[in-house]
């Protein structure tokens, strides 16, 4: 074992010496990068996402951590251009482990700005409210604070916190010339108030929304700041829905228009639920198919999105500490770390005790039915016991005695004889036959039929109405064996105690759900007094065993009538 390990150590050792060094892409990376970012800033998305991927895969992010942190959020921010949020945060999280490795708050800024969009398209709104104060709490420029500012007034308004949001807005509007560059600071200021002017609609103060709605759009109708003029449109037909539905009608347009000039999908489908709501007849027909159209495509590509996507998120998963490092908005401190431990501790322990409770469960209720099993089997015997005693012990006792005292050479001696045995025999195959095994199969009907004509005799007449319609087949087979135990009890009853010259059994199915009604016109109830014995208590727990209920009719010396309901 010891030579094994030596000669592995070995091998590894020589491994290390032949290595060859490793090839320095530095200047392949800048020159990459540099054609991706023009594929950038030229919109061709797609020719960026290869480039970039190509950065990505030259990069050692453990020795050039800045490269490829620009690459993989360069990709997450195409992505998010396309609406592929999944895609998007897939990209942006791989660049978390090594934000620790870059002095320039710029870079982790970019991450958690790019993170806390993709969670507010998500609904997300807890963890895009935590990435917008990080990228806020960062040491970087006024024009990056204030944009965090404005996407957490984004989400703030998500949640319908306007006063909240508000507040922030009035702080924003006051910071003009943040930006080197004109264009972003008209463009920072056409969403600050746009977004101020919504605030202002909800909390009822229209005059003031209307102000900043102008001022805004004022603003994006410039060539160079048209960035969000779909907004300020969406947001002035919104205004006008009830004062001016022709002017709402007229902006739902414009905001369409311009979505689909610059692409923007999600732009054109809530700009198409404004002018569904704006329109009538053939033009409400002709958006709302555009709308649908729209819709169906987007949820296509995220299907195809989800499926590409799935496991990119958790690419880093070589051990624990970096799968935790990876997430890391839960786990960002060592307190965090041990409380997730603990939490996993709780988990086991939980998991433990539920296994536990499982198999106690399972061991107690086995033991719980092999015990209703054996007290069945014992009460059946015992019952089967009592009926031999009652029905058989008398009778075969009076034939014995009558077999030692008469004389049996005597034809009218015999023929009582015989008849007195076959008596026996015939009662003996009723016990049989009512302790035996119930055919369930597509032979189930027949053997009911059997059953319950077999107690018509010549003084007892037995109706049978909508057996026939009954789907038996379709029936669970515990209910039917149920079932022929019931009717079976039923008429026996009516046989030994009730006197009957008639009977009528009838089926029906309501509600999904089989209705039985027993009717004789026996002695019936003394009284008018249900006792329930013997026969009866077994036909109502029976019925009680299959989620059934059972009504007894108004019963009299003159009739006996039971009707029973149970689902199929």
């Amino acid at each position: 074992m010891s030579l094994l390990l030596v000669a592995v150590l070995l091998a590894q050792f020589c491994q290390r010496k032949i290595a060859k060094p490793k090839t320095d892409h530095t200047e392949e990376i800048k020159r990459l990068t540099n054609v991706a970012d023009v594929y950038f800033d030229t919109d061709k998305k797609d020719s960026a996402i290869y480039t970039f991927n190509k950065i990505k895969a030259l990069c050692d992010p453990k020795t050039n951590p800045i490269d490829y942190v620009y690459a993989v959020t360069c990709i997450a921010e195409l992505h998010q251009k396309n609406c592929d949020y999944i895609a998007s945060e897939a990209s942006a999280t791989e660049a978390l482990p090594y934000l620790k490795d870059i002095k320039n708050p710029r870079y982790s800024w970019i991450v958690y700005n790019i993170l806390g969009i993709n969670y507010t398209h998500s609904y997300d709104n807890k963890n895009a409210i935590v990435c917008f104060k990080k990228a806020i709490k960062l040491k970087t420029s006024v024009w990056r604070k204030s944009l965090a500012i404005n996407n957490l007034v984004v989400v703030y308004m998500e949640q319908r916190k306007y006063k909240e949001a508000a507040i922030l807005l009035n702080i924003l509007a006051s910071q003009k010339n943040i930006s080197s560059y004109d264009a972003a600071n008209n463009n920072d200021h056409a969403y600050i108030v746009d977004n101020l002017g919504y605030c202002y609609y909800k909390l009822g103060n229209t005059e003031k929304a209307l102000e900043c709605y102008y001022e805004g759009l004022k603003i994006r109708l410039q060539p160079q700041n048209d960035d969000g003029l779909s907004t300020s449109y969406k947001h002035l037909s919104i205004f006008f829905q009830k004062a001016n539905p022709i002017l709402a009608k007229e902006y739902a347009k414009k905001a369409y228009d311009h979505a689909s000039k610059i692409n923007n999908i999600m732009e054109r489908i809530s700009s198409l639920s404004l002018l569904i709501k704006s329109t009538d007849g053939n033009e409400l027909k002709k958006y709302s198919l555009k709308y649908i159209q729209l819709v169906d495509s987007i949820n296509h590509t995220n299907k195809k999105v989800k499926n590409q996507f799935s496991n990119i998120k958790y690419n880093f998963n070589k051990d624990r500490a970096e799968n935790l490092q990876l997430k890391a908005l839960k786990t960002e401190s060592h307190l965090q770390l041990e409380r997730q431990k603990n939490r996993i501790i709780i988990s086991y322990v939980i998991i433990a005790f539920v296994l536990m409770l499982i198999l106690f469960l399972y061991f107690y209720l086995t033991s719980k039915g092999k015990k209703e099993k054996n007290d069945a089997i014992f009460s059946s015997e015992i019952r089967i016991s009592k009926k031999l005693h009652d029905e058989l012990a008398n009778d075969v006792y009076q034939t014995i005695a009558f077999a030692e005292t008469k004389d049996l050479e005597k034809d009218e001696n015999k023929e009582q004889l015989l008849n007195n045995l076959d008596n026996i025999y015939f009662r003996t195959r009723n016990i049989s036959k009512e302790n035996s095994n119930i055919c369930t199969d597509k032979n189930y009907p027949q053997a009911v039929k059997e059953m319950i004509l077999g107690h018509k005799a010549s003084e007892i007449n037995i109706l049978i109405n909508g057996f026939d319609t009954i789907r038996w087949n379709e029936i669970d087979k515990n209910k039917k064996i149920i079932l022929y135990r019931v009717l079976q009890e039923l008429f026996v009853n009516m046989k030994k105690h009730s006197e009957a010259t008639l009977a009528s059994i009838s089926f029906i199915i309501k509600n999904k759900n089989l209705h039985v009604t027993y009717i004789d016109n026996g002695v019936g109830i003394k009284n008018n007094t249900l006792i329930l014995k013997n026969g009866l208590q077994n036909v109502e727990s029976r019925i009680k065993t299959i989620n059934g209920t059972i009504i007894f009719g108004n019963n009299s010396q003159k009739g006996f009538k039971i009707s029973f309901t149970f689902p199929l």
